[in-house]
């Protein structure tokens, strides 16, 4: 764990200590955030959302610990059951249907939680590129919706006139 957050913190370094001035930079490449989010969040300090990374990161803890338990549960029950079939006796209070009901319950959810954690990896990299793609794009005050009537000379025909100034 302690190599995991050196190499972290390296890379964040790394990131914000390169030769070009992130600040000054005005187009952010999608490409480049999205093959940088191949490491969580590193695409996201790429576009400037600092504010996404800690989301990033307990996401995927939390859905990584929950891999854990189920996966530690599933092998509980299953060895259990498994090992009465071979005649070695336990000390669970449960029956045979139990721990196969229970087996199931925890092999679906640590499915569920490696689905969830394989999300929000895939989220964090399609986040960053969006991000990358929207960095130049700005809203002007100056939006203005208009419709008029207009009457058309010569012919009966009249129509509306729609026009959106962006």
């Amino acid at each position: 764990m302690k190599k995991f957050i050196s190499v972290f913190i390296l890379t964040l370094f790394l990131l914000l200590c390169t030769q070009k001035n992130f600040a000054q930079e005005k187009y952010k490449s999608p490409k480049k955030a999205a093959m940088l989010s191949i490491f969580p969040g590193a695409g996201q300090i790429y576009t400037k959302k600092y504010w996404k990374v800690p989301i990033i990161y307990s996401a995927l803890v939390t859905s990584g610990y929950f891999i854990m338990d189920n996966n530690k549960k599933y092998k509980k029950y299953r060895d259990t059951y498994l090992d009465r079939n071979n005649g070695i006796i336990d000390n669970l209070n449960y029956s045979n249907s139990e721990l196969i009901t229970l087996k199931d319950y925890y092999k679906r959810n640590r499915e569920i939680s490696i689905m969830l954690f394989s999300l929000t990896y895939i989220l964090n990299i399609i986040d960053a590129s969006v991000n990358a793609h929207l960095f130049q794009y700005e809203i002007d005050e100056n939006i203005s919706f208009k419709i008029d009537p207009v009457l058309y000379y010569g012919t009966i025909n009249t129509s509306i006139s729609l026009q959106i100034k962006i």
